[in-house]
């Protein structure tokens, strides 16, 4: 597989220095500087605003409800975030071309932005200028992938663009189902809460075995994780066929039936790559923690539809706060500090982090199995959450905005 060259490195390209002599900033240097950067600041802004809101202190001029709102900014504007800057930076390890950066990455960054400034003041917008401005970046980011993926002639990785299709017409369908049109309720954000799971699988399935075999086998450690086969891709295809059912027939046996068989066979999937072996190391270790939350999010999905006293909402938390924002908090710094040049490890910092973002996940699915308990949950959860994102922009947010690394290699 071709190696994308760090932007630091000293045997350039032609086209590398000519992009070096341009004197780039280093924020659009790279996708995962601006996006990285734009996810962990809108987890903390949208949770506090809508905490404000869910509390009664603000009002936003929102065509969407309160409740829309905040599903609305975490799917499509921190999730999306942290998408675009993970796939924008993969591509170009898949294709061999060089990263988007510069003006068009800096577009890219900005029509993120219009789309999040749009929604909040969609009351005081034309209703078609709100959708508009919204679904751009979704849209450009769509095109830009594809674009990328097919130049680079990487047939293998073009159905990495599916779940930014499902991204797009769900965010469509939420705006639509906000402006009274008759579409299936709901339908939207189900839609919007599968697309990051079918990315979760697929490039999980790749890259948590494959660094927990390189960390393990530099240890000389016994047990590697198992190779993949037949068991990975039925994990995924019936993960993927169960939220797709999900999103049309929320409330069916069936549905809950295939989650429970997907969560299952997830389970043993995940019990396949050596997790265990690998807890000496918390960058690497959160990633099958993160993964966890996959099987544990769609099994509790699955009994919810049964009556059987699982909150749908806890199920739900648990599929988003726990395991999409528990794999974004364990890709992103691994990605920056790949990138940066620095060492791949995690500080104290770092660790402060995850054990937050898990603590986070926790309290919200806790939050609606206690109902006399909620108010001080949700506290709680929104807290550990603010400061889980906060104190990733305050330890690695210098990082994405600068290109070299300390003298130590360790984060400042």
């Amino acid at each position: 597989m071709s190696q994308v060259r760090d932007p630091d490195a000293v045997n350039l390209t032609a086209e590398e220095k000519r992009l070096r002599r341009a004197r780039l900033p280093a924020v659009i240097d790279y996708a995962f500087r601006p996006m990285f950067l734009a996810a962990g600041s809108w987890a903390v802004i949208a949770l506090a605003l809508w905490l404000a809101m869910f509390f009664g202190f603000v009002q936003l001029p929102t065509r969407f409800d309160p409740l829309a709102w905040h599903v609305h900014e975490m799917l499509f504007g921190f999730v999306m975030a942290a998408v675009a800057g993970f796939l924008l930076t993969a591509i170009p390890n898949w294709t061999g071309r060089l990263p988007v950066r510069g003006y068009r990455l800096a577009v890219l960054a900005g029509l993120w932005l219009l789309g999040r400034l749009a929604c909040l003041i969609s009351a005081d917008l034309p209703a078609w200028l709100a959708v508009l401005a919204d679904l751009a970046f979704p849209t450009a980011l769509l095109a830009v992938a594809a674009r990328e993926i097919i130049a680079g002639r990487n047939w293998r990785n073009l159905p990495m663009t599916a779940p930014l299709v499902l991204f797009t017409i769900a965010d469509l369908l939420m705006h639509l189902e906000s402006l009274g049109v008759s579409v299936l309720t709901g339908l939207g954000w189900r839609l919007a809460v599968g697309a990051p799971f079918v990315l979760i699988s697929i490039i999980g399935g790749r890259i948590i075995p494959s660094f927990t075999r390189s960390w393990l086998f530099k240890r000389k450690s016994p047990r590697l994780p198992s190779p993949q086969d037949m068991l990975d891709t039925a994990a995924v295809a019936l993960l993927a066929a169960a939220l797709i059912l999900w999103a049309f027939l929320p409330d069916h046996r069936l549905t809950g039936a295939l989650l429970l068989a997907a969560a299952l066979l997830n389970v043993v999937r995940l019990g396949r790559w050596a997790g265990i072996a690998s807890w000496p190391e918390p960058l690497l270790f959160i990633l099958h923690i993160g993964y966890g939350w996959v099987a544990v999010g769609t099994a509790l999905l699955g009994l919810s539809i049964f009556n059987i006293g699982v909150p749908a909402a806890s199920a739900i938390h648990a599929l988003t706060a726990g395991a999409t924002a528990v794999m974004v908090l364990a890709v992103m710094p691994r990605v920056t500090l790949g990138h940066t040049g620095r060492e791949l490890t995690a500080n104290r910092a770092t660790v402060a982090v995850f054990v937050l973002i898990n603590a986070a996940a926790v309290a919200r699915v806790c939050a609606s199995w206690h109902a006399e308990f909620m108010t001080i949950l949700l506290l709680v959860a929104g807290a550990c959450w603010i400061a889980a994102f906060g104190l990733f922009e305050l330890v690695y947010g210098p990082m994405l905005l600068t290109r070299r690394p300390n003298r130590t290699g360790e984060a400042p």
